[in-house]
């Protein structure tokens, strides 16, 4: 399932999931990275990386980066909802701008492309488990440069023959998110309990979330790398909902704390429900999550990282 033998760069390659592909793909791959360290940080690479410190929108740096390149992994962008509501030309820039110069750099390089594309593509879902066939309405600038560079990517394939394939991330979360753009509401809870405070939970705590460890993203992103199956999106998740009430119970045990769980009010637009409909990734790319939240949130706190999720 994983590339051998081949020349692969990694946008964003110093971020959270990034650094995580990295660390799989060396020792059998010539890995190149591609990043500004604006959010990443070269502490998370190895010594045997070629490191390419360059902003994506760079037409020199993605020219020097793409030489010779066999796949690529797309993983540059501001993944920040809010972010993209208060200045949404400077985030479609990076998010979808920037990403369709990937796919068209790497056309000329005759590259494989496996890009990161998001559940934020689906917006409010009318139903859930979420499939790759529902539709397709974000509601935020973030969702919706996300949406136009996976549709990019298909039409890549369906015009020039590129081999491309989207994974939609569900709710991210791991080693190297903490403080990061993916640090979430797993972060917070974890640093709430950790330090004995009260856990705060927006809303009734109701609403539910699928998430997905980065060890599980990087499988996905190796089997996408091999597959037959390409021109298509995949969702990527472990297709298990939670609540965030439970999520909040299930960290205060993980830390072995006491912190009284409260509740906020709840955050304007959030989705009420997201999780992943698995049929199309299990048949096409053999994809299986094998990180349990339990065990994923435990290795957290062994490790102290106070980790974070993104959507």
């Amino acid at each position: 399932m994983q590339p051998t033998g081949s020349r692969c760069l990694v946008t964003g390659g110093g971020g959270f999931i990034g650094s995580h592909l990295v660390d799989a793909l060396v020792g059998a791959n010539d890995v190149r990275v591609l990043d500004d360290f604006s959010s990443g940080t070269r502490d998370n690479l190895p010594d045997d990386v070629d490191v390419v410190d360059g902003d994506v929108r760079d037409a020199d740096a993605l020219e020097t980066a793409m030489a010779d390149v066999d796949v690529v992994f797309h993983e540059a962008a501001i993944v920040s909802v809010t972010e993209s509501v208060k200045e949404p030309v400077r985030t479609h820039e990076i998010n979808a701008t920037a990403g369709l110069a990937v796919l068209e750099a790497a056309r000329r390089a005759d590259a494989r492309v496996v890009l990161a594309s998001s559940a934020a593509v689906y917006g409010h879902p009318e139903r859930v488990p979420i499939s790759e066939f529902d539709p397709l309405q974000p509601t935020s600038p973030y969702g919706l440069q996300k949406l136009a560079l996976d549709r990019y990517a298909a039409q890549y394939h369906d015009l020039y023959g590129l081999e491309t394939v989207a994974l939609r991330y569900f709710n991210a979360y791991g080693p190297r998110s903490a403080g990061g753009p993916y640090a979430g509401v797993i972060s917070v809870f974890l640093d709430q309990a950790a330090r004995g405070e009260a856990i705060t939970v927006n809303g009734d705590g109701t609403q539910t979330r699928d998430f997905v460890h980065v060890d599980d993203i990087v499988q996905a992103n190796l089997r996408a790398a091999t597959t037959d199956a390409v021109g298509e999106a995949y969702n990527v998740g472990r297709g298990e909902a939670i609540t965030i009430r439970s999520l909040a119970e299930e960290i205060r045990t993980a830390v072995g704390s006491d912190s009284e769980i409260v509740h906020t009010d709840p955050r304007p637009g959030d989705i009420d429900h997201s999780t992943a409909d698995l049929t199309k990734v299990r048949a096409n790319l053999g994809y299986e999550p094998t990180v349990s939240l339990a065990d994923g949130l435990r290795d957290l706190v062994r490790h102290g990282d106070g980790e974070g999720d993104g959507d």
